[in-house]
């Protein structure tokens, strides 16, 4: 059986080099655009035996160069996305909704089995929201150009290479008072990584053709119970409080402000709604993949980072003690 090639946009984020170990491991060759390849490559090519994937350094928007990789590929996989605007040219609008209405063009024009994007949940209520709109107009325009394409919608992805509960540890562990935005009363479903490429996976081996797909891990967990749980990971106590919305806003302008904002206006305003699904689509559980890891258990394994003393904090380490202890 020869093998399928894998295009991926995004390969070098998190879900990407996790997608990408699991395709390459069962024989799926995968290509990789990235826009520097001298920062992302040596990473990317870790994730995969040589042979089974090739790493191209493109602009995202060079359409002439992107299309000459669709000619050779099966499956298109867009996981690029942002959290905020930043520089000149990465708007929500270009990255949510042109970007991948060129890639389902192309997937159509050079007859691609299957194009997947990633997209996000809770779009559809969050309606006073940038990142929201983009995503749903993005998700519009990909099924007018390609109706057969997959659209996932993960709720918060989480691993020791995310970018949000590692913000939070880090932030918990210098700060002794932390605000709860809408008191801390908005509910997520976090799904690790590996659960997430599990589905994703699934959908292509499968040949999956579902147009929208939820997915969500095990639990429901609130915002205040999320901080909670991870302060009790840390070992560590602080003040939770609710932050005004007047405050939450003029703080989260100042942040704006900075290269790397902790938090924006929109991401504000996200907050207000709820991250589970929402009974309207199916799930990765509805689709026989079921999220089989829990929050506390996956974040313990990376957590200690965070507490005092480190790795030195671990069981393997705590347990030792204890037996030298008892027997001097």
């Amino acid at each position: 059986m020869k093998a399928k090639n894998c295009l991926i946009f995004g390969g070098s984020g998190q879900i990407g080099l996790n997608l990408i170990r699991k395709l390459t491991k069962n024989n799926y060759r995968v290509t990789v655009v990235t826009r520097n390849i001298h920062q992302k490559s040596y990473k990317i090519k870790t994730q995969a035996n040589a042979g089974y994937i090739n790493i191209v350094e493109a602009n995202i928007f060079d359409e002439n160069k992107i299309r000459n990789l669709f000619s050779k590929a099966d499956i298109c996989i867009n996981l690029i996305g942002i959290l905020y605007e930043q520089k000149k040219g990465s708007t929500f609008k270009n990255i949510h909704s042109v970007f991948p209405s060129l890639l389902a063009k192309l997937c159509k024009e050079y007859n691609l089995k299957q194009f997947i994007h990633l997209s996000a949940l809770g779009i559809n209520e969050a309606i006073d929201s940038d990142y929201a709109k983009s995503k749903l107009e993005g998700e519009s325009n990909i099924l007018k150009n390609f109706p057969l394409a997959i659209i996932l919608r993960p709720s918060i992805v989480y691993s020791v290479d995310d970018n949000f509960t590692t913000n939070f540890m880090r932030l918990l562990s210098v700060l002794p008072i932390f605000p709860l935005y809408y008191e801390g009363k908005t509910k997520f479903a976090p799904i690790h990584c590996s659960d997430l490429t599990d589905t994703i996976y699934h959908v292509i081996s499968k040949n999956i053709y579902s147009n929208i797909i939820e997915c969500i891990g095990p639990e429901v967990i609130s915002f205040k119970d999320l901080l909670e749980r991870l302060l009790k990971l840390m070992n560590k106590k602080r003040i939770l409080i609710p932050f005004p919305l007047t405050l939450a806003k003029l703080t989260a302008n100042f942040f704006e402000m900075l290269p790397n904002p902790l938090l924006t206006r929109d991401q504000l305003r996200l907050l207000k709604y709820n991250n589970i699904s929402s009974g309207k689509y199916k799930t990765n559980f509805d689709i026989g993949i079921p999220s089989v890891r829990f929050f506390d258990k996956e974040v313990e394994k990376y957590s200690y980072m965070w507490r005092d003393g480190g790795q030195f904090s671990t069981e393997k380490y705590t347990s030792k003690k204890n037996l030298e202890n008892k027997t001097s």
